[in-house]
Formats: C-alpha cells, structure tokens, sequence
C-alpha cells in the first residue's frame, strides 16, 4: 500500500461526509489517502456533487494531494480499494419517516434501528450490504469493509452468517458518545477514562470505568445518582432520566438506546407527541439536511460546518478514521467495534456479531474476552441477538413468516397479532425496496 489508500464510501453524498473528510485530512500524515471515490445511486447524484465540491474544496485548503473522484458506478470506485465505507440509506429518509410513523399508529415505538422500524431498515439494506460484498469479492478482495450503515449489528451479523466474508467491521458513535459524556461529566479530559464496553450495537454496555487506570465504576454511578440521574443521551433520543435506585442495582452504564427497553411506555409518549407536534426524527433531519446542503453549496465554505453537529452523527469521524487508521498501521490499540465474537462474550454464539472492545490491529478486531455479561443484562441481550439473527434470515430469504417472527420476537412489540399488522402494513409502504418479499 505504498503507493497511498484508496478509499471507497458507498453513500458519498450523505451529510456526514464532509466529517469524514475532515478526519482523513487531520490523519493524513499517518493515513496517506491517494483517492477517495464518493459513490452514490442516480437518486442522490444531486447530494453527491455538492459534498463532493465541498470535499475537494477541503482538500484543497489542507493543501494534500488527495483525489477525489464522484461517481454513480460503484464498481469503478471499488476497484482496487483498500478500504471500503458504508453509510447509505435505502428509501433515502422517506423509508426512515415511514418506519417511524406506521409503528406509532399500532402503539409502538417507531424508530430508525429498534423494533419495527430497525426491522424494516435491516430488511432493506442487508440484501444491497451482501450485493456490494459480492462486487468487493471481485473487484477488492483485500479490502477492509467498515460499515456505518445502520442497523450495524444486524448488518455485521448478516455478513458474518449469509457470506464467506469476514474483513468487515461495523462501527457506531455511541460508545465513544459514552465515554466523552462521562469525561464531561467528571470535568476530566477524555484520554483519561477508559470503559469496558460490552453488549451489541445500541444495546452495548459500559460495564466497568477507569480514571487514570483506577477502577471508577461505583464512583460514577455515585455521581451519576445523586446529580440528573442522566447517563447522557444523543441528539435523536429523549433525555428521559434514569432512576437512581435502578441505575444502583445494574451497577453498569446502558447506552441511550436501552431507554427504548426500560422506559417503553415514556419514550413511546415523547414519541408520539413529537411525531404530532414538529414531527418525527427523520422529518426534522430532513429540514436539517436542507439547510445543511444549502450551507454545502457555498463555493467559499472549505471546512466542515459547525451545524453538522445538530445532525446527531457526533464523533463518526474519528471513530472510523481512528480505526482505518488502526488497522492501516496495526497500532494494536483498543477501540469498541462490532465484530465476530469468537468467545468474547460467552453466552453469545461465538459467530455471531458483537459490540465489544477489541485491540485493532493489521488483521482486523481482536475481542477481548469478558466471560460473560451481568445476570441483569444477560437475557436482553441475548433477546435482541435472536431478534437480529432471524431479522437477517428474513431479509435474505424474503420468507414472510420468517419476518412475521422477527417482529414477534422483538421485545419492543406487543403481540404476534400486532405484529401481523405492523408488518403488513410495513411491506406494503416498503414494497418499492424489498423486492426479495415479492
């Protein structure tokens, strides 16, 4: 690879990609990018040259000699690349408003990657995830595949269980979100916490916390109890307090996602009245995005705009660069990512995909082994890892009994009856991108 990276992201036109960008440009040193090929669908070719002006445009005022290149042909970008970047959306953010509307009217959460809606986005974009999989197996057989694109436990599970492809990493910005809150939080600087995060993608937990190498964990719950009762939360998730006494007894950390479990019946409310007030989350990221890709458009704008932030996708920058730039240089340091679990976590198939600390180095993510999960968190977990499994088997079978079970065994819908509903309904308004169901 001497001759410089090249990388390929499959959804370039997406609003987070001039964080990328700034990534790789503060990286450029250690990460040498000779070409960065946006890739997007005709859908999004619009999206596609205004972020990619404002990528070259960045590149330019870092002075690097980087190239980028725009294209709708994904198996010209992919040739030869070193590594690939997913981050697209099936449906565009219409299917998101879809899977967050239609669960509401049956009384249940409809949200972008738990329940119904995490379903159905997992039922979309596993088949295009294993499709791109085949190109890469042609076109960059060494390549590493980091996929952002959500659902990305199921996503990983799916490759991991329907290909012979194992040189992928899924990633997400929640952990990293964790440990800069708790850093916030205690007044210290970030470098000086480390968190034994365990679990699976928006279900992870933050089972241990260090302050300068020190076990902190009952400390921090202490703060954390006897200030807000808040763990922290992200832009797209109700900051709906914790109980203290609870918080106490699972003497762990959960993630923002766990609200959806253990506080169903409110979150549902903040839900639905946000839905009927100014909306759901994708449709007021749709009016972000406009306003985003306005700010994108200006010819003397060469860095990331601050309103990015509002978007919800803080630290996926430096969560992805800092792992490409991880294994590029088999720095053996030790990141959260999903990945297979090969015993790391002993009540989960060794198989099977999970969000784990793991030394990244050359060869991918080493997980290091936890034995296992507390009691308390055990049975959710695994729950969620039997949903995930038969979500995966639906969305490359395109069997509806299977998806019908899917939905059932979600802890965030009710009845298989429910269920029935939401998932007819849901096939109908989705038809157009799950042509596996016809």
């Amino acid at each position: 690879m001497s001759k410089g990276i090249k990388i390929a992201t499959i959804g370039g036109g997406s609003s987070y990609t001039p964080e990328l960008v700034e990534g790789f440009i503060k990286r450029y040193e250690s990460l040498p990018i000779r070409e960065l090929w946006l890739v997007d669908i005709p859908e999004g070719e619009e999206k596609l040259n205004i972020v990619g002006g404002l990528a070259k445009r960045m590149i330019k005022e870092a002075g690097l000699p980087i190239k980028v290149h725009l294209t709708l042909d994904r198996r010209e970008a992919l040739k030869d690349a070193d590594f690939v970047t997913t981050q697209f959306r099936v449906g565009l953010l219409e299917a998101r408003a879809k899977d967050e509307r239609i669960p509401l009217k049956y009384g249940v959460i409809g949200q972008e990657t738990n329940g119904p809606g995490g379903l159905f986005k997992g039922l979309r974009t596993i088949p295009v995830i294993l499709d791109i999989i085949k190109d890469m197996e042609e076109l960059c057989p060494n390549a590493w595949l980091i996929n952002f694109t959500n659902p990305a436990g199921m996503v990983t599970e799916a490759v991991l269980r329907h290909s012979n492809w194992r040189k992928i990493v899924g990633l997400c910005n929640v952990p990293v979100g964790i440990k800069m809150g708790i850093a916030d939080q205690l007044g210290v600087e970030v470098e000086r916490i480390h968190v034994d995060f365990a679990g699976l993608n928006h279900m992870v937990y933050g089972l241990n916390i260090y302050l300068d190498g020190e076990l902190y964990t009952d400390q921090y719950i202490d703060h954390l109890t006897s200030s807000d009762g808040s763990s922290g939360t992200m832009r797209n998730i109700a900051d709906l307090k914790w109980e203290p006494d609870f918080i106490k007894a699972l003497r762990a950390i959960p993630c923002p996602y766990h609200r959806y479990y253990y506080k169903t019946d409110e979150m549902f409310a903040e839900e639905k009245k946000a839905a009927d007030t100014e909306g759901t989350r994708a449709e007021v990221v749709k009016k972000l995005e406009k306003e985003l890709f306005e700010l994108y458009k200006d010819q003397a704008l060469s860095i990331k705009p601050p309103q990015l932030e509002q978007r919800g996708g803080a630290y996926y920058s430096d969560a992805a660069c800092n792992l490409i730039d991880s294994i590029y240089n088999d720095r053996k340091d030790i990141q959260p990512v999903n990945t297979m679990n090969n015993g790391a976590i002993a009540s989960i198939p060794d198989e099977s995909a999970v969000e784990i600390n793991s030394v990244i180095t050359k060869d991918g993510p080493k997980p290091i082994a936890i034995g296992d999960l507390p009691v308390a968190t055990r049975g959710l977990v695994q729950q969620i890892k039997s949903f995930e499994r038969v979500a995966a088997e639906a969305a490359v079978t395109g069997d509806y009994q299977t998806a019908l079970l899917a939905m059932t065994i979600n802890p965030l819908v009710p009845s298989d009856s429910v269920a029935k509903e939401i998932l007819d309904e849901m096939l109908v308004a989705h038809k157009e991108h799950l042509p596996q169901f016809l």
